[in-house]
């Protein structure tokens, strides 16, 4: 059998349904190549869509029931009514991910339908990849294809998406893995305003390969450091008296540096210094100047490092064997929350081998683990999938 996520999800919804469905759609994973921490800072943001994706095949309803099944999680269905509230689940978690969705349609008011479902994917789960937000976002763009839907662009997708996962699932995340997702762009990154939401394709150049290395060094510190670094932060342009960091500029921070407490001096450094890369990183790429953008993607990894300090020891180590590999011809840095998680790489296509080697043979987890490895493209948003 063709094991792809389409025809998985294919082969559960004749399982479970008894028929063959009417409907496909996809959502993809993203990475963010450089930009982190300033989304909640009203800053910039630069990420890509990525050809890992989640898949949905589904058949529109005569009643008000919503079935759906997992076809990663053994066929497993989750079946309930559109007509009654809808329940946070203990468990199965990825039940809540739809139900969420689902639930904030409904509180639009949009004309949610009745509807069969059958879910598969290939975005790695706990590498940092947005799986959550690709599943999300495509159970969204699921129901949009559905009469009365037609004002719902893909910023508005993205953005049900995410009040799903805050409210309903638990989970406070910034909208960017939601906006990538649903507003990807074949062969383009994304630069993402995230105070305007103004969504800017720039061109990937062409010869670059992405690449993902997952470290297996569990996040385990993320949730109460990241909430520390986000009141650092917001105490940082209360001082300044901005409604964000994205307001502050260098200048004006270096010259009244000695008024804010040492650490808060950094994370604010951080944040100013990281904005101002994303905007440099667009037009390096737009100019097809892999080296410029090595330049800063190694920038952004040490400010994480020294200013932020959201780095560990493996994952510095796991950017500087890459970096030996590569040389001067590509960029590497700690992508995500930190603590852990991953490293992402642009990489001449000729290089990707090299990189991949040489992490083989000189990184091992705290873990004994192997670092895994995706090797990626920049891949369209959310959208209908050709049988």
């Amino acid at each position: 059998m063709n094991d792809t996520p389409l025809a998985r999800a294919a082969a559960v919804f004749q399982a479970a349904f008894g028929q063959p469905p009417t409907i496909r759609v996809q959502a993809p994973g993203r990475v963010n190549l450089i930009g982190e921490h300033t989304d909640y800072n009203d800053g910039l943001v630069l990420p890509c869509a990525i050809d890992y994706r989640t898949v949905i095949v589904a058949r529109p309803r005569a009643d008000r029931r919503v079935r759906v099944a997992a076809a990663d999680y053994d066929g497993a269905i989750d079946d309930y009514a559109l007509d009654a509230p809808i329940e946070r689940l203990a468990e199965p978690m990825w039940a809540n991910y739809v139900r969420g969705v689902v639930r904030e349609l409904l509180q639009r008011g949009l004309p949610v339908q009745g509807m069969d479902l059958a879910i598969s994917g290939d975005v790695p789960q706990g590498a940092g990849l947005s799986s959550s937000a690709s599943l999300s976002v495509a159970v969204c763009r699921l129901f949009a294809t559905l009469p009365g839907f037609e004002a719902l662009g893909p910023v508005d997708m993205a953005l049900v998406a995410q009040a799903a996962e805050n409210d309903f699932v638990g989970c406070k995340c910034g909208n960017m893995d939601q906006i990538s997702s649903a507003c990807g762009v074949q062969d383009h990154v994304l630069k993402i305003d995230c105070r305007s939401l103004a969504v800017e394709p720039v061109p990937m150049p062409p010869g670059a390969a992405i690449m993902i290395f997952h470290s297996h060094v569990s996040r385990g510190l993320v949730d109460s450091e990241y909430n520390t670094r986000r009141a650092q932060c917001e105490a940082a342009a209360r001082h300044f008296g901005l409604p964000a960091l994205r307001d502050l500029d260098l200048a004006t921070l270096e010259a009244r540096a000695a008024e804010l407490d040492p650490t808060v001096l950094r994370r604010a450094r951080h944040v100013v210094t990281e904005n101002a890369r994303v905007a440099a990183a667009a037009q390096a790429l737009a100019a097809g100047d892999l080296a410029r953008m090595g330049e800063l993607m190694e920038a952004s990894h040490a400010s994480m490092r020294d200013d932020f300090e959201i780095t560990v020891p493996a994952i510095d180590q796991l950017v500087e064997i890459v970096k030996a590999a590569i040389g001067a011809a590509g960029g590497v840095r700690m992508t995500g929350g930190g603590f852990g998680g991953c490293v992402v790489a642009l990489v001449p296509r000729e290089l990707v081998e090299a990189a991949g080697a040489a992490v083989q043979q000189a990184y091992t987890a705290p873990n004994g683990q192997r670092a895994s490895v995706y090797v990626c493209r920049a891949a369209a948003g959310a959208g209908l999938v050709d049988a």
